[in-house]
């Protein structure tokens, strides 16, 4: 028997960074939305718990305990009193160190194809608790669509919304730090105050709307400046893309990656050609959200 998940990447369409807590991490709110650029996780009966890769940038990646995806099975197993039999393998379509959280995603799928494998009957609440001692990205990976995360981003509430958005992924060659984004977000903030990060009411609209001239004018990004600084060529590569016809673009979470909002797929595909054309990015997507979450295919 063996149990195939397809789990979404992600982007945030609006990320409000706020003070830095007491546990190190810093007060976020933040509007995700799951995109239709997936990994595929499958989990077969194995003994203990093993992975494999395949597929972009995988090669990379480390395939032992130090792997969300490992310590996903692991820590369903402990939970569900199931003895941590699993072999697992990843196809990665979601660009590694991005900002689009793909690490995120196969712990994400992991948990739901160990659950299905394992039979263990966990609601998605209960897999969603496990996943935010995972990583602050992995409950939403889990509910997909549209929704608001809190604190450092695990506390999700689903968002309303209508329609499909069409984006275009500008991927750089290499990955940027999510630590050092965030150091260089409180670096270049100094010692002013900081507010308490909010939702934009303009921008929850503009999802029920489901109208992509109301949401290119309200995307934003707190560590958009900071990954700016530390990578001058996203500053290039965000004015390609609305030269080109783009509605908006904006980084994705603590990026590289770049995400331009378009009208439609025509329009998509025309800025996908010509951001490509300029030779400023690795390679270029085309994707559409919201997209489900981690679900059995």
């Amino acid at each position: 028997m063996s149990v195939t998940v397809r789990a979404p990447a992600k982007i945030n369409v609006q990320l409000s960074v706020g003070p830095v807590r007491d546990d190190g991490y810093h007060e976020l709110v933040t509007v995700f939305q799951a995109v239709s650029l997936h990994d595929v996780i499958t989990a077969r009966a194995g003994d203990g718990v093993s992975l494999t890769m395949e597929g972009e940038g995988s090669e990379s990646l480390p395939i032992d305990d130090t792997n969300l995806a490992v310590r996903a099975a692991t820590l369903l197993a402990q939970y569900a009193e199931v003895e941590p039999n699993v072999a697992l393998h990843i196809e990665k379509s979601i660009p590694i160190a991005g900002g689009m959280a793909g690490g995120s995603a196969d712990a994400a799928g992991t948990l739901v194809a160990c659950d299905a494998l394992w039979q263990t009957g966990l609601t998605r609440d209960e897999l969603a608790d496990l996943g935010a001692q995972l990583g602050s990205d992995v409950p939403f990976a889990l509910f997909g669509g549209n929704a608001i995360g809190r604190g450092r981003g695990e506390q999700i509430m689903p968002v309303l919304g209508r329609g499909q958005f069409h984006w275009v992924f500008a991927f750089a060659d290499e990955g940027l730090s999510t630590p050092a984004v965030y150091r260089q977000c409180d670096a270049l903030r100094g010692d002013a105050p900081v507010p308490e990060p909010y939702v934009s009411d303009l921008l929850l609209q503009a999802l029920r709307a489901g109208d992509p001239e109301l949401l290119a004018d309200v995307l934003h990004n707190d560590l958009q400046p900071a990954a700016i600084s530390l990578r001058p060529s996203l500053r290039t590569l965000l004015e390609a893309g609305v030269e080109y016809g783009a509605l908006a673009g904006l980084v994705s979470g603590s990026g590289p990656t770049c995400a331009f909002l378009v009208r439609d797929d025509e329009h998509a595909l025309d800025v996908a050609v010509a951001l490509t054309a300029t030779g400023n990015c690795r390679t270029v997507k085309r994707g559409t959200g919201p997209a489900p979450g981690a679900r059995v295919v």
